[in-house]
């Protein structure tokens, strides 16, 4: 029983740490599939920080910027280092062929963006051209999930499809991808962003810039002129006024790190109460045995044993104690993760939680240290006993 406050707490730290790991990784991994050099440009609440709560509720709760337009787009792919440029909104529609409707994902895009985000690569037919995006042609790119509801097997390259009331030609297919980051691409509709604006969402603005660079050694410098052009062509003055904000995918990967790290000493500090109360266990036991020793000490100590041994002695038991639950947790903990492992999987996330060199030095370094802390006061008050004292309560 005193072995499993510590076989619980060492199991909560290997499950902590391997499993914010393994997250953690999951998410950069997706992240980096749209490649280490693009910077997106999007609308921010004025006066709040890009990655900001108040930012995120702001536009949650019905905050509309409308000063970012497809002529930002066109003025920033001028810039030296900028090698293409896609903007883009989204919003939800029904769609529908014949007989089957289906609410869908509309992700209207410059025709860049075929250059920008590698990952979607086209199955059947093309990618609409910027010719169509000018002249305002109803035509549009389908994930796979769409082309399933809507046409199973069939071909849907040159059919139609009503969106809000209005045929668009299908002229392309898009590779199954699957979901990125929680969102699923399969489940999008991709069409041309002028498209979107004038004859589906009937505004003239726009939420984000995707931006392809051509040196990624440059990025950051190259973030830093949009940063300057996006003032300029929105004439602000004060920084703090900003409307809009620039994140280049490895600062993204930074900040998820960040955020991963902040989390998981948030977690260790809450699972380290099961480690405390396995240590006051553990220094109960000891005390106990402390007690029921006293004659063994007060032998060892009169034939020659110094306090530092009788210090030592207790010590090292303790020790041993918590070791041994650090290892039978580790072994548990392990196990835990590959049934973690095996029922993610068995979702679609291919999220591998491993037991990681710095889970287990975590891990056994926690039981450790349990140990020395709760160990010492119980072995130095088995030092501290007079030997006749001890001899004389058997």
């Amino acid at each position: 029983m005193t072995l499993v406050g510590v076989v619980i707490g060492v199991i909560a730290v290997i499950l902590v740490s391997s499993l914010g790991q393994g997250v953690k990784d999951f998410i950069l991994n997706q992240v980096g599939t749209f490649g280490t050099d693009l910077i997106q440009i999007e609308v921010k609440v004025p006066a709040t920080g890009k990655a900001s709560t108040q930012n995120a509720v702001g536009q949650a709760t019905g905050i509309q910027i409308t000063t970012m337009t497809i002529a930002d787009a066109k003025n920033i792919s001028k810039l030296p280092n900028v090698a293409a440029t896609a903007p883009g909104t989204m919003t939800q529609e029904l769609a529908s062929y014949q007989n089957t409707n289906k609410r869908v994902f509309l992700f209207g895009v410059g025709a860049g963006y075929s250059q920008i985000d590698q990952s979607t690569k086209l199955s059947e037919g093309a990618f609409f051209s910027a010719s169509d995006d000018e002249s305002l042609a109803q035509v549009a790119v389908i994930g796979s999930n769409i082309r399933d509801a809507f046409f199973g097997d069939d071909d849907p390259v040159g059919k139609s499809i009503k969106i809000k009331n209005q045929n668009y030609k299908i002229v392309g297919l898009a590779s199954e991808r699957g979901a990125v980051a929680g969102f699923n691409y399969d489940d999008l509709i991709y069409i041309p962003v002028q498209t979107m604006q004038k004859k589906i969402l009937g505004i003239d603005y726009i939420r984000f810039i995707m931006v392809k660079v051509k040196d990624e050694k440059k990025i950051d410098v190259t973030a830093s002129d949009l940063t300057a052009e996006m003032r300029r062509l929105h004439k602000i003055t004060d920084p703090s006024k900003d409307d809009f904000g620039v994140t280049s995918i490895k600062e993204a990967q930074a900040t998820i790190e960040n955020v991963f790290a902040t989390i998981n000493i948030l977690l260790l500090a809450l699972t380290s109460i099961s480690l405390i109360v396995g240590g006051v266990g553990i220094m109960n036991v000891m005390y106990v045995a402390v007690a029921e020793r006293t004659f063994e000490i007060g032998l060892r100590k009169a034939v020659g044993a110094k306090s530092k041994n009788i210090l030592r002695q207790f010590l090292w038991e303790a020790i041993f104690i918590t070791f041994f639950g650090g290892m039978v947790g580790i072994i548990l903990g392990y196990l835990l993760l590959l049934v973690l492992s095996y029922l993610v999987a068995s979702f679609g996330y291919p999220i591998r939680f491993g037991l990681s060199a710095s889970s287990i030095s975590l891990a056994v370094g926690f039981s450790v240290a349990t140990g020395v802390i709760f160990g010492y006061y119980p072995a130095r008050a088995a030092s501290r006993l007079s030997p006749m004292e001890a001899l004389r309560k058997d």
